[in-house]
């Protein structure tokens, strides 16, 4: 995939690593509907590279994406429009069929920290400003965070978050469940690099795409169907030639060499 500059964004892929930077710096990333369709492309494109194994998602200094773009001052939330949607982005990070890590390396403020929730991951810089704030505005949290938050920190603080609208926090973030990590900012993007690393040359591609699409659906999911969908999950990816290839390489302690890929899960 060739490097892309968008009006909002950029997309780098390397060591089977993709990096998506929104990059709006003098309005310290503020999220906009250009954003939105340029993050979606984005997404869509890291999900059908078989080239990229791991996605991490950061901000170009000094925030992370302070929430709605505010120019149009009080009219910013007012009216529709045709085709109007809360999600902001049509194809969530959860939908990418390798992880996403959000480098939060700043502030993360109502759409910002709430495109950080679609995450897999999400590592974060303790000195920053979080919050979905969107019900001191006169409206509400959006992008999913209704679906989003109680699964990754449950129903009660879900409701600390989304109710009070109150600001907090790295290590508020890590106490609330939605931080995987806190570090200082300028450890947040190198570690979750590190991570997305980790992925790409250990873990199977067709094994985490299995996985990360169970994992999403399986609060819609009682018991009974997670257990029938891992027995044909397994029977899928223990067909594979990298169910061996994987057991080999851990046996010969080396880097083990996919041949499977995200893209044949169809799921």
């Amino acid at each position: 995939m060739p490097p892309v500059d968008g009006k909002t964004l950029r997309l780098e892929v390397g060591d089977g690593i993709a990096l998506i930077t929104l990059d709006r710096p003098e309005r310290r990333n503020a999220f906009t509907g250009t954003m939105g369709a340029e993050l979606s492309d984005a997404y869509r494109a890291c999900d059908e590279d078989d080239g990229v194994r791991a996605v991490v998602l950061t901000g170009a200094p000094p925030a992370f994406c302070a929430g709605a773009d505010l120019a149009p001052q009080e009219e910013t939330f007012v009216g529709t429009g045709p085709g109007f949607s809360a999600g902001g982005v049509d194809f969530p990070a959860w939908r990418v069929r390798k992880p996403v890590i959000a480098a939060v390396n700043g502030h993360a403020i109502g759409i910002g920290l709430t495109l950080a929730l679609q995450c897999d991951f999400r590592v974060m810089a303790e000195d920053a400003t979080y919050g979905v704030v969107q019900v001191r505005l006169g409206v509400m949290g959006d992008a999913w965070s209704h679906w989003a938050l109680p699964r990754l920190i449950g129903v009660a603080k879900a409701a600390e978050v989304l109710l009070t609208g109150e600001t907090f926090d790295g290590h508020e973030a890590k106490r609330l469940g939605i931080a995987t990590r806190v570090m200082p900012a300028d450890e947040v993007l190198p570690a979750a690099r590190e991570l997305a690393e980790r992925i790409a040359r250990n873990a199977a591609p067709m094994s985490v795409a299995a996985s990360k699409r169970l994992l999403w659906s399986s609060f819609e999911r009682s018991a009974t169907e997670i257990g029938q969908a891992e027995t044909e999950l397994h029977k899928r990816l223990m067909a594979h030639p990298d169910a061996r290839e994987g057991v080999k390489a851990s046996l010969e302690k080396r880097d083990p060499e996919w041949t499977g890929r995200a893209s044949e899960l169809e799921l």
